[in-house]
């Protein structure tokens, strides 16, 4: 219960800071304009910061839960780790899709 009320709070937060750069306004300044790309620079650490850590819970959560099923089924222990291995696979390339739109957006901070 404790880790979906985190869960919850962090995405709240998360959406909170980033109403700033969803509502600005297009037509501002030149002069404005570094103020923008300063937060494209800080949007882009946050959201690969948020990526690592969900996907590390999520890569904890799944070994830890194959390490319990090998215990209970040791004669699965194969498949299991297969099983396992594919998950935080797919788990670790959103984390990788992050940091390759950090890459593709770097460009844009000053």
């Amino acid at each position: 219960m404790r880790t979906k009320v985190l869960t919850v709070l962090m995405c709240v937060a998360a959406v909170g800071m980033m109403g700033g750069v969803a509502f600005a306004d297009s037509s501002a300044p030149a002069a404005a304009e570094g103020a923008a790309t300063n937060l494209v620079g800080f949007g882009l650490a946050l959201g690969l910061a948020i990526a690592a850590f969900g996907g590390a819970l999520g890569q904890g959560k799944a070994i830890s839960t194959a390490v319990d099923a090998v215990a209970r089924q040791p004669e699965a222990g194969g498949r299991i780790q297969t099983m396992m291995l594919i998950g935080v696979v797919f788990i670790e390339t959103l984390v990788i899709y992050m940091l390759l739109i950090c890459f593709m957006w770097g460009d844009k901070v000053k």
